[in-house]
């Protein structure tokens, strides 16, 4: 199978990144490159710039990025990466971050192209619960 479209999980908790990405781990596929920004440089609860830098650059395998942060200032953390390093194939994604994460780790393992995983990922917003 080719290379898969890499995702990075952005939280201001490395617990709840960590634990995100083992949920979607079980679920998806390892061709799936996955990495996660999660918290300071420091352990503590934020976001930081490095961390969501070296993260988009560990899952790269050339069919692109989708950056999905959890809320906040980790999203303003993760557009302020994106503006100062411009790639037309790394994009931010405004999704839930746990249905979302779902929805583009089994689109990305299905092999489909940076968009229908971004997609994906945004549908994941109008998935009833109830």
């Amino acid at each position: 199978m080719s290379a898969s479209v890499g995702i990075v999980l952005v939280s201001h908790s490395a617990e709840l990144a960590a634990g995100l990405r083992l949920l979607v781990e079980q679920i998806g596929s390892d061709s799936v490159p996955l990495a996660t920004a999660g918290g300071t440089d420091d352990g503590r609860i934020g976001t930081s710039y490095d961390l969501v830098l070296d993260a988009i650059r560990s899952v790269d395998r050339g069919q692109g990025v989708v950056v999905l942060p959890d809320l906040g200032s980790s999203v303003l953390t993760a557009r302020t990466v994106l503006e100062d390093h411009p790639r037309a194939d790394v994009l931010i994604v405004d999704a839930p971050f746990v249905e979302g994460a779902v929805a583009a780790v089994v689109t990305a393992a299905s092999g489909a192209d940076l968009k229908a995983v971004a997609d994906a990922a945004k549908e994941a917003r109008h998935v009833h619960k109830l």
